[in-house]
């Protein structure tokens, strides 16, 4: 009896154990935020606006460097790193159209002054 209260005790520590272990593993880095994000700023044609351009990349170096950190099970460093990704790709997705939006009402303009030009 005393030998099957300790095989009971011994298991019981193995399965607590187990479950802190098994709650200790790391999740796999969701990584679909960031990565929509780039390709809306891809598609957004950040590539071709300087300052949009820079941050595209800033994001697309963060999400590697946080794949990186996650690999080397820091997970909170690789949250933080996917966080700053995702700020950059929409900065640089803002950016292409504050860029397009700009470059729309330019020609406006020159249309309206070549309107006034050829209709005094």
């Amino acid at each position: 009896r005393h030998v099957s209260r300790n095989k009971f005790m011994v298991f019981a520590v193995a399965v607590a154990a187990a479950a802190i272990v098994a709650g200790c593993t790391n999740a796999p880095l969701r990584t679909e935020a960031s990565t929509s994000g780039i390709r809306a700023a891809e598609e957004a044609g950040a590539a071709k606006v300087p300052q949009a351009s820079l941050h595209l990349q800033l994001a697309r170096e963060e999400l590697a460097q946080a794949k990186a950190l996650s690999e080397k099970g820091e997970e909170k460093e690789a949250s933080s790193m996917l966080l700053r990704a995702e700020a950059d790709a929409e900065l640089a997705r803002v950016l292409s159209h504050e860029d397009a939006e700009r470059t729309e009402a330019n020609a406006a303009a020159e249309r309206v002054r070549e309107l006034r030009k050829n209709n005094p």
